[in-house]
């Protein structure tokens, strides 16, 4: 695929950037499908289809166990994923990439390896009050096994993060700040080299979660600072079930293992086991070869678009759905930060959130309802739940037409049907 195809997101480019995507062309209730809910996972394109498909037919075999020619073969391949992966995310040294099954695998990954030696009672684990779960839980049940606690640094009612909040509570009990790049809910961008300095002047590690930032926004680890930082493949155009903790060496070499088994040994004994070097020591099993592949073959299609581009495309789109969503009587955005991406999560009074996406399934449209794995969140906002909009690369202006419509038919509906 050539990248001026991705250069310019105009009417015919946009098209051939659509072709690249087979399942963008099905029709759902026979009607075109219209996909926005990009922040639980996006589409795949042929690029990755085609590589994970190479992959089992010409080069499928288990890695760095073997010395015949297709187990080097796969194992130059999982490799040089690590590397691509690095590279795409701004970290010089690849080693400092460890394969997980996800972001999720990747925060327990830190929380068992790294923070749990290190977390006594009465100490504390920072995050924010717009994390996901999968940035909530594994610190809350480690914070439950050592006497520790949670503190949470509050959002205003735009969506935006108290900064000077953060610099009280970054205090002498902190262990360790953990945050997202990107609200999952709200769409509000983070400003992470402010929070990484803040946290690094008191001497405090810090997890960035990246899920849904990676697939936006350009991700430049060795600048921003910070420990860790978190990544799953699927939300940036790559397959299910593969992540990476990106980490900087320093930390990775203090941290024990957390998983045992093949891979991540040098030598075993029933007395004694020797550790491999990280990343491996952090691998144990067999991995998901094939996952990265398709990953590396996704950062190779993003590589190739014009930044600018993409976000010019992006913030227009943004803007067109909010446009649209403004105009609906009784309907209200959780979320207003500046500069937020293209995530629009609402509510629309008498109307359950479930029943409206389900609704707009009836005309084709996908959207999100639920609390997003953010049930803290949507109590901050006074709601149990919301339907939530995200956008994509491959989205485009008519299709937020399309969907303007269809919610109007479904909201129609659903208040006759209610009345």
């Amino acid at each position: 695929m050539s990248a001026e195809v991705l250069v310019r997101p105009a009417a015919a480019a946009l098209a051939a950037l659509r072709a690249r995507f087979p399942l963008l062309g099905r029709e759902v209730h026979g009607r075109p499908l219209i996909y926005f809910d990009n922040a639980a996972t996006s589409q795949k394109p042929l690029e990755v289809l085609e590589a994970m498909e190479r992959f089992y037919r010409e080069a499928n075999a288990n890695v760095h166990r073997g010395v015949h020619a297709l187990s080097v073969e796969a194992t130059e391949l999982y490799e040089r994923a690590r590397s691509r992966i690095a590279r795409f995310a701004g970290l010089a040294d690849p080693s400092g990439v460890v394969f997980t099954r996800g972001a999720t695998e990747a925060v327990n990954l830190v929380a068992h390896a790294f923070l749990a030696p290190r977390l006594a009672a009465g100490d504390r684990v920072l995050l924010t009050a717009m994390e996901h779960h999968s940035n909530i839980v594994p610190w809350q049940l480690l914070c439950r096994a050592r006497g520790a606690e949670l503190a949470v640094v509050p959002v205003d009612g735009r969506g935006v993060l108290d900064l000077e909040g953060a610099e009280r509570l970054l205090d002498g009990r902190v262990r360790l700040f953990a945050f997202a790049h990107v609200s999952n809910v709200l769409g509000t961008v983070n400003p992470v080299a402010e929070l990484v300095a803040m946290a690094r002047a008191r001497g405090i590690p810090t997890l960035v979660d990246g899920a849904q930032a990676a697939a936006h926004l350009p991700i430049r680890f060795d600048e921003l600072g910070c420990d860790f930082y978190v990544l799953s493949a699927h939300k940036m155009y790559g397959p299910t079930g593969i992540g990476a903790l990106l980490a900087r060496r320093e930390r990775l070499e203090a941290m024990v293992p957390w998983q045992g088994g093949g891979e991540m040994v040098l030598e075993v004994d029933f007395a004694e086991s020797r550790f491999a070097e990280p990343p491996l020591r952090f691998e144990a099993g067999t991995p998901n070869i094939a996952g990265a592949v398709g990953w590396m073959a996704a950062c190779d299609f993003l590589g190739a678009i014009d930044a600018e581009s993409l976000a010019r495309h992006e913030r227009e789109l943004g803007a067109a759905l909010e446009h649209r969503l403004r105009e609906v009587p009784g309907l209200r955005l959780l979320g207003e930060a500046p500069g937020k991406l293209a995530i629009a999560s609402f509510v629309v009074e008498g109307i359950h959130a479930q029943d409206l996406a389900t609704f707009l399934d009836l005309e084709g449209v996908a959207v999100r309802s639920g609390h997003h794995c953010a049930h803290p969140l949507h109590r901050r906002f006074g709601v149990a739940a919301s339907c939530r909009a995200s956008l994509a690369l491959y989205n485009t202006v008519e299709e937020v037409e399309r969907f303007a419509l269809a919610l109007g038919r479904s909201l129609r509906r659903l208040r006759r049907a209610t009345a």
